[in-house]
């Protein structure tokens, strides 16, 4: 059984790069059985694709704005408001019905929300990718809103780390995106740090590659500072709105030309709004990402708010491209290479970004780095191997 909070197809924004890479690994030593909602229209699209990969499928769309009120029902019953988002009886009704008709004995959970359909299961064996602390990320949001927001996100914080605990304890194994996202949890809960552990994120390196065939996307004589990622997301927001407000106009006065290009689907009014500077682009969803990085002249990710590891930053680097990123966006990375710098403050950036335009425009010890430390395979490989050493309820003494 695998049950995921969104369909895993495209892999075309972080949670569903790592669920597909796993989906379409485990489709080749497992039956899979796969549960998980749309909310996305656009998506609708792909059902048949993920359809390839799966013995079974149970997928259901959803109204975002819709399951976002009917979640606010947590602050009546005292639980997370996430969880209630995902609750939604056809798909308990399917989860039951697959698990009671073949016999289900191992399930796979993607986001700790999606527990909630197999922990009532006393001889399920769990293995639960929460990816990222998600009550973490929410503490986060809380430091940057004002009350009565701030409220809420403190609430869910703690309340999704009650739940995320819950589950740790009724799971037969919890993983995480990497290492150090792992060893953070431990220190939530020391007696259940032998059930914790970390499948890293990989890299489509056949994929993120230069190509001859890429057309270039930017103005001629413009310099192009980049970043990459969905413009719906809030910590994506964040970061863009405080590059342009706090490092572009610095970098304005040092170099003429340069010009920030923010590509990503679903921008957000703010973001939008950026779009009122001179040089400041937002391009909307683009048909390939990887035009847009390979001739970037600088890859930037500014994010203030991060947990796990930043996809953005190991598809650039895969790519070979310089990279100025924040010590939040390279958690879990710790790539000690020359094409990558780590800078905070606005005039770090300012500095490193000036620096970087002075490099090469292709580094192999990026995509050296990449090729070494991050492969779907090695993942994928790690993922089967903890599935298959959990023992079925009758194996276990």
């Amino acid at each position: 059984m695998f049950l995921v909070h969104r369909i895993p197809y495209p892999p075309n924004k972080g949670d569903k790069i790592r669920s597909f890479h796993f989906l379409k690994h485990l489709s080749e030593h497992f039956d899979v059985y796969l549960g998980a909602f749309i909310d996305d229209e656009d998506d609708l699209a792909y059902i048949s694709t993920v359809k390839q990969y799966c013995t079974d499928v149970n997928l259901i769309s959803i109204n975002p704005i819709w399951r976002t009120a009917i979640s606010a029902k947590g602050l009546l019953t005292g639980s997370s408001l996430s969880v209630p988002y995902y609750d939604i009886d056809s798909m308990h009704h399917w989860v039951d019905s697959a698990i009671q008709q073949h016999q289900i004995k191992k399930a796979f959970v993607f986001s700790s929300v999606m527990a909630q359909f197999v922990t009532r299961y006393k001889n399920m064996d769990i293995i639960a990718d929460f990816v990222d602390i998600d009550s973490d990320k929410w503490r986060q949001y809380a430091e940057k809103k004002s009350w009565p927001i701030s409220w809420v996100y403190s609430r869910e914080s703690k309340c999704l780390l009650d739940y995320e605990m819950k589950v740790t304890k009724q799971s037969s194994q919890v993983l995480f995106v990497s290492e150090k996202e792992a060893e953070l949890f431990k220190t939530f809960s020391h007696e259940l740090s032998p059930k914790i552990d970390f499948v890293n994120n990989g890299v489509d390196i056949d994929f993120f590659t230069p190509s001859k065939s890429f057309s270039n996307p930017y103005k001629e004589h413009e310099t192009a500072i980049v970043f990459t990622g969905a413009m719906d997301y809030w910590a994506n927001v964040d970061a863009v709105v405080w590059f342009v407000e706090k490092v572009m106009p610095e970098l304005r006065t040092k170099k003429k030309g340069m010009v920030f290009y923010i590509v990503g689907s679903k921008p957000s009014s703010q973001v939008r709004d950026l779009h009122a500077h001179d040089d400041v682009v937002v391009t909307g969803r683009v048909d390939d990402m990887r035009p847009y990085i390979q001739y970037a002249d600088v890859i930037v990710a500014p994010l203030r708010i991060a947990r796990g590891i930043q996809n953005k930053v190991l598809e650039a680097m895969a790519m070979g491209k310089p990279i100025v990123a924040s010590p939040q966006a390279m958690e879990g990375i710790d790539a000690d290479v020359s094409g990558v710098k780590v800078a905070d403050e606005p005039n770090e950036f300012v500095g490193a970004v000036l620096d970087m335009l002075l490099s090469e425009s292709y580094l192999f010890g990026n995509r050296e780095f990449v090729e070494a430390n991050f492969s779907w395979l090695e993942s994928g490989n790690k993922l089967v191997s903890i599935i298959n050493n959990i023992a079925l309820p009758e194996e276990k003494s």
